[in-house]
């Protein structure tokens, strides 16, 4: 995992390459770097809790040239924050299930739209999907899912209801998109 402005942020050792290869994670902590997961006050969260990874360590980004305002919503107390949300699990291994920019908060409650898109694309007559916020006065925002289906699969045969039975066994019952649209 890494990125321009961190570069390796993590990696997975050469030893654990075979047993870590599908499981979904980016790694540990590469050498020079550390690497945090933030809640909104930039604490760390508890093991497997999802947050904002956060990295610093030598070489790097210093600050975009010429742009406070970027540099001011970047960094914090040190440490660059990245945009994704992640988690670690009990042996140090970074998983991230989506971009701060690409989710849904509905309730208080933040909503990885790459993770519900994912689920909902496993179903086998849905070709493509696209979760999206809109505007709820109750609870902020609620997901709703844009729903491409497989040629020759129909909305009837694919009703919202089938979706979110499947949604329901996967997810967190606040991840469940309350609208569908189909395109």
């Amino acid at each position: 995992y890494g990125m321009t402005e961190i570069g390796p942020g993590t990696h997975v050792p050469v030893h654990e390459i075979l047993k870590r290869t599908g499981a979904g994670t980016c790694g540990v902590e590469s050498p020079y770097r550390r690497v945090m997961v933030a809640d909104e006050n930039g604490k760390p969260v508890k093991t497997g809790e999802l947050g904002e990874v956060c990295v610093k360590g030598a070489g790097i980004l210093h600050g975009y040239y010429k742009n406070d305002a970027a540099n001011a919503e970047s960094f914090r107390n040190g440490w660059f924050r990245t945009g994704d949300q992640g988690r670690f699990d009990s042996e140090g291994y970074l998983y991230i299930v989506g971009r701060f920019k690409d989710m849904v908060r509905r309730s208080g409650e933040n909503i990885a739209c790459r993770e519900v898109e994912w689920v909902i694309r496993s179903i086998p007559e849905i070709e493509d999907v696209a979760i999206v916020p809109v505007p709820d006065s109750y609870r902020g925002e609620e997901a709703k899912a844009y729903i491409q289906l497989m040629p020759g699969a129909t909305p009837e045969e694919m009703p919202p209801e089938r979706i979110i039975a499947h949604c329901a066994k996967q997810l967190a019952p606040f991840k469940v998109p309350r609208y569908y649209e189909y395109r």
